[in-house]
Parts: structure tokens; C-alpha cells; sequence
């Protein structure tokens, strides 16, 4: 029996024809059974605007966005020459997307609801399209299997937290087995959509930006896939971003401890959740480039051959620190009951903390500071101070916190940079400690030519 694979093709791949037919090349070679594909590059940024215009100005000014995002999709379309049934799919979301910008602008009420239905047509348009150029390559090798498009939301159920909503594994599995069970024959190549589901009563929800690994992982595990591949733009994980460190280094494997780490204190490559799913089946996870497929890309398993002590580092910018301060912190218990309490109510997720005998501080996203009811309600047992534009800078291997004279040598490349916090013993995986945002580039330079780029020189 053939294995059962599940791609998943990023935004950039989506981009324009040519993309699409390179992305559906490289589906072929890899033996795909399943494709989840994102909007075409853009296109969710569009229909965003789309919603926030169609509801605060005038229908003029919404119907440019309309006409820019359905021009953008025909062209695809034309250059792709679709059938006339793909021309009719294409269309009749287009009257959809239509009548919804209409209702939020007369309402003049975009609710979280609307958007939500707004943004799931990006990934609809581009997998009519995707399914085309599969069902192009398909004919071109020869081959005798069937290019079917899927709507995702028949088998991809999720809570009703709109904007955010979170899948329901075990129904998602019984779906998967009611309607996806016939992929094991290995005559079809189903395309769907990735970012998007359903709750019970039929609205269409998104899982949050970046969504679309997640949700080809939930897909992965209710089939019971073999392999997982994220296909995006670049060539798998690097040892820290490139944009930041040109010298960084391509990874050939890492685990799904460190993986999970690495995305969750800001790589860019992986949705932080996108893992969870394959590690509850132990599904590995490749992450390749649909530009350069031949490139060797990153296999994410279980168990590695190597296990170096700093394997690769990231950078999460936009981060502020809350520090509670109380006298009644000391000798006391149910302070931090309290503190966790509040964070729950609001939804608040926390990156690092670390206490004192009368204080606790936290890292958020800075966003979060948007929420005044959330200050405001720490505000009622603690003094809380606030500090803006820092950076979490995070090294990520083994052994972390039982290897000597580590953070010698982390302190001594960044000897003139002021660090605000660190974070280190909770994980084995992790060292991660704050600096000021402006200075977390030059950090990270600093730390990979100590860690990755003279080892590398010496193991030469």
C-alpha cells in the first residue's frame, strides 16, 4: 500500500500560475495524497481590508478591493485555462464574496463572524484554481489518478471561537474516516484548503493567521498519515534566520522538542501548533522549499541521530514585560493562583516568567497590551510596570540546563548588551533571556558566530 502523505503549499506557492503548476509538480513527485493550499500570496491581507472598508467606507472604495482580488484570481485562471465547471466554482465564490461585503457594509458591521466568512474565500479560490493545475500535471506525466477538489470544512470541525477557533480532534478523525477513507486506494489526489473549518451548526471559522500548517497537521493525524510536508519558499529550518545572520545554516533534521521550541519563541517557518498533531501520532514532518524541491529541506522526528548542545536560535520581537510587585507576595501563598487566574479569564498566553520574594514578571506579545481590562484587573493585587519594545532572544538544543559553563560563554558574546530577564532550568531545550528590541539582531549575530559558526570551523 502506497503512503499516505499530506502537502501543504504556503501563500508564495500559490502565487501566480506558475507557481501553482510547479507546486502541483512537485505534489506528483512526492506521491501527495492529500494537498491542503493556502490563499494565493496577498490575498488574505486583501479581504481583511476588504471587511474593515466594506464597513466603515464608502461601497465604492470596498468594491475596488473586490474587483482587485477577483481580477488577481482570473487572471490565474486565464493564464491556467481552466475548465468551464472551474470557471463556474470560481464564479459563484465570487458572487459570495460579493453579497458579503455588501451585508457588512449595510449592516456597517464587520463582527469577528463576517470575517471570518470573508477570509475562508481566499483559500477556496485558490484551491479551485490548485486543483486545475494538479489535474494538468496529473495528465501531463501520464498518470491515471483523479485531481478532486474538497471542501476541508466537511471533515475540518473546530469550537465556535471565531477568528481563533480551535479543531475538535476526536470529531475531526470520525469525519476523516467517513470521508476520507477512500484515499487509500491511491487513485485520487484530494486539494483542499488549509486555515479554514466549521463548527457544528455549519459557520465557517479560521483557525488565526498562519493557520494552514496547523490545520494539514490536524488533517495528517485524522487520516493517519505517513508524512506531513510544509512546503513554503524557503529551503527548511535554518540555524536562526537568515535575514538576521546571512552566515545561518541549514538544518538537516531536528526533534519535535526543539521544533516546538524553535516555533514557539519565533521561527517563522513553522506555525507554533502545527506540531502538536504529529506528535501525538508520531508523524514526521518534512519542511521544504516548492521553489527548489531538489534542496534536502528538514525532516522533523521523533528521534535524531544528533543532538547538539545549541542546535539553532530565534528572535521574538514585540515583547513587553509586566512585572507585579506586592509586599503580600512574601511568605504568602496564592499570589501567583491569582496572577494565573487573570491571565486565563483574558485569554493571555505567557512566554517566560520569573519571580521574586515580592514580584513577578512575564513576557507578552505587546499586542496583549491593547486589553485595558487585563492591566486593569492586575492592577488589583499588584503594583504593575510596564516595559515596551524588547525582544526574546532563545537558544535551542539539549541538555541546556545541565551543561556547565554555558552561560559563560552566552554572556561573554553579548558582554555589552544589557540583558532584562533570563529564563532558564524549566525546559532542557531552551535558554531564552530579554534584551532591548534594537539590540536583539546584533544578539543573535553574535550568539550563532559563538555557537554554530566556529564549532562548524573546528569540526572542519
Amino acid at each position: 500500500m502506497a503512503q499516505l502523505i499530506v502537502s501543504k503549499f504556503g501563500g508564495t506557492s500559490m502565487g501566480d500560475a506558475a507557481c501553482m503548476l510547479r507546486s502541483a509538480e512537485v505534489s506528483f513527485k512526492q506521491g501527495s495524497s492529500l494537498i491542503a493550499v493556502s490563499a494565493t500570496s496577498g490575498t488574505t491581507n486583501d479581504l481583511i481590508a476588504l471587511g474593515k472598508t466594506s464597513e466603515s467606507q464608502s461601497w465604492p472604495e470596498a468594491e475596488k478591493i473586490l474587483c482587485k482580488i477577483q481580477d488577481k484570481h482570473i487572471k490565474i485562471a486565464n493564464d491556467l485555462t481552466i475548465s468551464q465547471g472551474a470557471k463556474d466554482k470560481l464564479h459563484t465564490l465570487f458572487d459570495e464574496m460579493n453579497s458579503l461585503a455588501k451585508g457588512v457594509h449595510l449592516l456597517k458591521d464587520c463582527s469577528v463572524k463576517a470575517m471570518d466568512a470573508l477570509m475562508s474565500l481566499g483559500e477556496r479560490m485558490s484551491s479551485v484554481l490548485f486543483t486545475e493545475a494538479m489535474s494538468q500535471i496529473l495528465k501531463k506525466n501520464g498518470s491515471s489518478k483523479t485531481a478532486e477538489l474538497f471542501d476541508v470544512r466537511t471533515v475540518l470541525r473546530t469550537d465556535d471561537n471565531f477568528g481563533k477557533a480551535k479543531p475538535l480532534t476526536s470529531e475531526v478523525a470520525a469525519l476523516c474516516r467517513e470521508h476520507l477513507s477512500f484515499l487509500k486506494d491511491g487513485k485520487h489526489i484530494v486539494c483542499t484548503q488549509g486555515y479554514i473549518g466549521m463548527t457544528d451548526e455549519g459557520m465557517t471559522t479560521t483557525l488565526g493567521r498562519g493557520g494552514s500548517d496547523y490545520s494539514a497537521a490536524i488533517l495528517a493525524e485524522g487520516i493517519n498519515a505517513d508524512v506531513l510536508e510544509i512546503w513554503t519558499d524557503v529551503a527548511g529550518i535554518a540555524t536562526t534566520d537568515p535575514r538576521i545572520c546571512p552566515k545561518a545554516k541549514p538544518i538537516k533534521e531536528i526533534s519535535f522538542k526543539e521544533a516546538s521550541e524553535l516555533a514557539t519563541f519565533g521561527a517563522k517557518v513553522l506555525h507554533p501548533a502545527t506540531l502538536l498533531p504529529a506528535i501525538r501520532k508520531n508523524i514526521p514532518v518534512f519542511v521544504g522549499s516548492s521553489f527548489d524541491a531538489e534542496a534536502k529541506g528538514t525532516w522533523v522526528r521523533k528521534d535524531v541521530d544528533d543532538h547538539p548542545l545549541i542546535r539553532a536560535m530565534a528572535v521574538r520581537k514585540k515583547q513587553v514585560l509586566v512585572t507585579l510587585s506586592t509586599p503580600e507576595m512574601l511568605h504568602a501563598h496564592g499570589f501567583l493562583f491569582q496572577v494565573f487566574r487573570i491571565f486565563n479569564d483574558h485569554k493571555v498566553s505567557i512566554d517566560a516568567i520569573t519571580t521574586s520574594e515580592i514580584s513577578v514578571s512575564v513576557t507578552l506579545d505587546d499586542s496583549t497590551l491593547l486589553n485595558k481590562r487585563l492591566i486593569a484587573d492586575l492592577s488589583t493585587i499588584a503594583e504593575v510596570a510596564v516595559e515596551e519594545n524588547l525582544a526574546l532572544v532563545s537558544l535551542i538544543g539539549n541538555n541546556i540546563n545541565h551543561t556547565p559553563g554555558l552561560g559563560k560563554q552566552i554572556f561573554e558574546a553579548i558582554s555589552d548588551i544589557n540583558v532584562r530577564m533570563i529564563c532558564l532550568g524549566a525546559s532542557k531545550h531552551n535558554f531564552c533571556f530579554l534584551v532591548k528590541e534594537d539590540a536583539s539582531s546584533e544578539a543573535i549575530t553574535r550568539l550563532h558566530r559563538s555557537f554554530i559558526e566556529e564549532n562548524a570551523e573546528e569540526m572542519a
